[in-house]
């Protein structure tokens, strides 16, 4: 019996026609007004007319399924589901269950757990699953992966040196994520610490001091959002002296329009009229090493609670 491999991300439209149905889905069935549409439209329209993120997560479901089945050969079958786009996290899980899966483990591609982002990914999995009466497990966070450190660490290496001569002065790296409502702050989430985590272990192998978290990509809600955001901090930034600003978006793995849009064209454009020399580091997208290294992490959740990983383990005692 095979394990089911459920790989979960955000999603995103395939093409300018589906622009209104997919913010209309983020926005939980509400159809945005002419104004946020047209200003979504914008956004994409400045980073190509759409966005590669769902190129981008194919790649990486197949870099995650080549490896785990280098790993084990013929045990995992693996499968996409997204948040907002189809195939649908639901449509996942009735694919798997029409193939007879009776377990499944669920991987979202964030390394940094809220109850608000990956939380809602694994119980809308976990439900669907319950429902066919598959049994399942999540790997839930892997902020301090080690290989994910080390990744992260020589992108921001990589772009340090890309600035060159154009960064002669003070320089500091400035490690972001996807902003959420300021709620969960009072819900013991430990969202931004998980990000803070993150940005130490980087900053500390490579041997810098001269960095800080921040947010960005806010929600359009009247509701206060975790900040400060990256915008707000550059002029922060420059008003201490600080003459060179490295971004990296670790929340993010993949190119998308927080990314491309966001800190390439928005962040770029306030810290170039501010004066500072601006740099973003590559995103993670389907890099093997991690990749391999979530691989590993779904089949050790496999075999901590999968029929078949306890039956192995039971005869490797025996």
């Amino acid at each position: 019996m095979r394990t089911g491999v459920l790989v979960m991300a955000y999603g995103t439209p395939t093409g300018p026609d589906e622009v209104a149905s997919f913010y209309t889905d983020v926005r939980r069935g509400r159809a945005p007004s002419e104004e946020q549409l047209a200003d979504l439209e914008r956004r994409y329209n400045a980073i190509g007319g759409v966005s590669p993120l769902g190129e981008r997560t194919a790649a990486q479901v197949a870099a995650i399924g080549a490896a785990l089945e280098k790993l084990a050969p013929g045990r995992f079958r693996t499968v996409y589901g997204a948040k907002h786009s189809k195939p649908k996290i639901e449509d996942a899980v009735d694919e798997l269950a029409r193939d007879g899966v009776g377990h499944l483990v669920g991987l979202v591609l964030a390394p940094h757990y809220s109850v608000l982002s990956v939380g809602e990914y694994v119980a809308r999995a976990r439900d669907r699953a319950e429902r066919h009466g598959m049994t399942c497990a999540f790997v839930e966070r892997w902020h301090d992966d080690p290989v994910l450190v080390q990744v992260l660490a020589e992108r921001v290496h990589a772009a340090v040196a890309s600035l060159g001569q154009a960064a002669p002065g003070r320089l500091e790296v400035l490690f972001t994520a996807h902003s959420l409502p300021e709620r969960i702050l009072t819900m013991g989430d430990r969202y931004p610490e998980e990000l803070a985590e993150t940005a130490r272990l980087v900053a500390g192998r490579l041997g810098i001091s001269a960095y800080r978290v921040g947010w960005q990509s806010a929600g359009r809600t009247p509701e206060p959002w975790i900040g400060p955001d990256v915008l707000a901090l550059l002029p922060v930034l420059r008003a201490e002296g600080v003459e060179a600003v490295v971004v990296c978006p670790a929340g993010f793995i993949s190119d998308h329009l927080e990314v491309l849009y966001d800190l390439d064209i928005e962040a770029r454009r306030v810290a170039e009229g501010l004066g500072l020399a601006f740099a973003r580091t590559d995103s993670l997208n389907d890099e093997p090493r991690v990749a391999a290294a979530l691989a590993r992490r779904v089949l050790a959740a496999d075999t901590a609670t999968s029929p078949t990983g306890r039956a192995g383990r039971q005869r490797g005692a025996e």
